[in-house]
């Protein structure tokens, strides 16, 4: 097991459950050096003072703020924990939403939230409170140094606390040149849009992530492994002047062709009829939307 980055408890009302935070990321990254291309020599990196020009340990090293041009403030993990003790100890509930209403591009870095001994009941019954009613904590707390807007959201047995993205850190999209919402401003035909709603429909399955790898890592393994034994280790790669161009997405004319190419390819969903033909079978609304309509029609009788 990881070490816990945060121990302190998450807090609502007169609710207390004490937790600790473990990172939920694994993420699968090379470490590179950096080298001298004239002899392939590692470049290092050293700490050192401005003042003497020597080098300095780690253990010499504190954190500082410049309050004035050359003059810091030294700050230890006490002032860091003093300068707000209940915020620097506790995951603060402020409010409780539907997980639909937060948009994705808020979403940042999951933890995960483990209970200890003495909170394990609460722990239990509020990520099970939180399940039935469909459900996610929005709270603030801060891990190291740095204050952060979450979601403590279930996950089975388990409550995961993802880190969100406050709403001035997110750029505006109004200066991007973007098409109306809806057929008309995308200008595409009733036809075009029937395909595409085919092909999504056709594509569809259950949300499975263990389904899914990061093949570049290997591949990029197996050309590091190619380039050692065919003694390139020294050999710096040219781009490949013969290596045919990407076709760029202007060069698509018909877009009505190749959705029809692309519903014959498709891997229909389970249970889905095969589309081997280049018939395009009548569109069915989705269950939902299914549902949906027979609610209004019984409306309207009723009426």
């Amino acid at each position: 097991m990881p070490r816990a980055l945060w121990k302190g408890a998450i807090s609502f009302g007169l609710v207390h459950i004490p937790v600790e935070l473990y990172p939920a990321e694994d993420r699968r990254s090379f470490s590179f050096s950096m080298l001298d291309k004239r002899d392939f020599s590692p470049v290092g990196y050293k700490r050192y003072s401005k003042k003497s020009g020597k080098e300095v340990e780690w253990k010499d090293i504190v954190k500082g703020y410049e309050y004035e041009k050359g003059q810091y403030v030294v700050l230890s993990e006490e002032d860091f924990r003093r300068a707000n003790v209940k915020a620097s100890q506790t995951i603060d509930i402020a409010e409780f939403v539907d997980v639909r209403e937060i948009p994705a591009q808020y979403f940042e870095t999951p933890y995960y939230l483990v209970p200890t001994e003495r909170g394990k009941k609460v722990y239990a019954l509020f990520r099970d409170a939180l399940a039935a009613t469909g459900r996610v904590a929005i709270a603030q707390v801060v891990i190291r140094t740095t204050q952060h807007l979450a979601a403590v959201v279930p996950m089975g047995n388990i409550l995961v606390l993802e880190t969100l993205r406050y709403a001035d850190e997110l750029r505006d999209t109004k200066g991007f040149d973007l098409p109306a919402e809806g057929a008309k401003g995308a200008a595409a035909t009733a036809k075009e849009v029937a395909l595409a709603k085919r092909l999504i429909d056709d594509m569809t399955t259950r949300w499975k992530p263990a389904a899914f790898r990061d093949t570049y890592h290997q591949d990029l393994m197996k050309r590091i492994h190619e380039k050692v034994k065919r003694g390139q280790t020294h050999e710096i790669t040219a781009p490949d002047a013969n290596e045919a161009p990407a076709p760029r997405s202007a060069q698509v004319i018909d877009l009505a062709a190749l959705l029809q190419d692309s519903l014959r390819g498709a891997k229909p969903r389970t249970g889905a009829a095969q589309t081997g033909t280049a018939k395009i079978r009548k569109l069915k609304p989705a269950p939902k939307a299914r549902a949906a309509a027979a609610k209004t029609v019984a409306r309207r009788k009723r009426a």
